[in-house]
């Protein structure tokens, strides 16, 4: 089963547009967009698990010049 992680970022002043750019070009990356509110982008991230969302996000997202603050909300799946 693939892992779905919705990550709401917080960029610095002046840099939403190029974080935007970088996150665009991750391969887990399957979209993004730029909201109004309290976080300046949501990604949606895909990977083989929870784990892997993980290393994305420390290994991958938090690196990204720009980032100030990241929140990661994982999709559960509600068995019927």
């Amino acid at each position: 089963m693939i892992a779905t992680a919705y990550v709401l970022i917080k960029a610095e002043a002046g840099k939403g547009k190029k974080v935007y750019d970088e996150l665009l070009k991750l391969k887990s990356v399957q979209h993004v967009d730029a909201v109004t509110g309290p976080f300046d982008l949501i990604v949606l991230i895909q990977a083989a698990d929870f784990n892997e969302v993980g290393r994305i996000v420390f290994d991958k997202l938090q690196k990204i010049k720009g980032v100030e603050e990241i929140i990661t909300c994982n999709v559960l799946s509600f068995e019927i």
